[in-house]
């Protein structure tokens, strides 16, 4: 991916005006067989996370079972219809993002979440290892309100975790998704999606990080 020094947040009379048209992308998920874009069957329930690069985040998401569909796109910015050269010079505001549709039935957003802190760096603020910037940035973006009640009790129990063996602050953004940016995820350009699936040997900086999440207490 792209590296970028760009650490500062702009603002939204800052961003890059993007455009009115959307990035096509492909009907269906091409390791899951689901569509890739909404509407979802009744039932299913959306989180949206960012974990530096989306090609592995997206990997660590569709291999969860009870997943339904996973992208990768922009979010928490205010560029509309960005594109990935737009969002990799940080003036868009958007995080590459994956959005994880799963059905409750099946998998716990607790499980979800601890897939989440586990499998990057949480504490540094926009970065993850060599790429660098705020498209990098760690977050979590909720589309209901015990999503994001949730989503804020596993930060403060992982936080004391981290704490507990020697490392720092969690940096994650946890919003809504709707005070995200302008609260739109946007899907980024086809051959982003399920990369890893398309290329193997695809770069990939994601992975167990030390500590293991303590599930919500039963």
């Amino acid at each position: 991916m792209l590296g970028t020094n760009k650490t500062t947040m702009i603002t939204a009379d800052e961003a890059l005006p993007g455009r009115d048209a959307a990035i096509e992308v492909a009907d269906r998920h091409v390791v899951l067989g689901t569509p890739l874009t909404g509407p979802w069957p009744e039932g299913l329930q959306v989180l949206y996370v960012g974990m530096g690069c989306f090609w592995g985040a997206e990997r660590i998401f569709w291999q969860t079972p009870g997943v339904h569909s996973t992208a990768a796109g922009y979010m928490g910015g205010w560029t509309e219809n960005p594109t990935y050269q737009e969002t990799c010079t940080a003036r868009t505001g958007h995080a590459e993002a994956v959005q994880v549709v799963y059905d409750p039935e099946k998998v716990s957003l607790d499980t979800l979440l601890g897939a989440f802190w586990e499998n990057h760096d949480p504490t540094t603020l926009n970065r993850q290892g060599n790429d660098v910037g705020t498209q990098y940035r760690s977050a979590i973006f909720t589309t209901s309100e015990a999503q994001l009640a949730a989503a804020e009790a596993s930060r403060d129990r992982y936080q004391a975790q981290l704490t507990d063996k020697g490392y720092g602050a969690i940096t994650t953004q946890i919003a809504r998704a709707e005070d995200a940016g302008d609260g739109r995820f946007y899907y980024a350009e086809d051959y982003h999606q399920q990369y890893l699936h398309k290329n193997p040997g695809g770069y990939c900086n994601h992975g167990f990080c030390q500590v293991s999440y303590a599930p919500t207490p039963a």
